[in-house]
């Protein structure tokens, strides 16, 4: 699928230079790869202090379990 962006050539220049990729192309979708990765992250994050914590659960006997 051929698409028409208006990329800053500036940033995708540094971002080249910064990534170490042969192509733009490389460096583009290397780009999304982390911007979709950090952004996952960030919403686990929103996680904490949400979940409850069983002070009585004992993770140790849990394993033993399966053996």
């Amino acid at each position: 699928m051929a698409t028409n962006l208006s990329i800053n050539m500036e940033l995708l220049n540094d971002a080249l230079i910064v990534g170490g990729l042969k192509s733009k192309k490389d460096t583009v979708n290397l780009a999304l790869e982390e911007f979709i990765q950090k952004r996952r992250a960030a919403d686990i994050l929103t996680l904490f202090g949400k979940v409850e914590y069983d002070a009585d659960y004992n993770y140790k006997k849990a394993r033993r379990r399966g053996k």
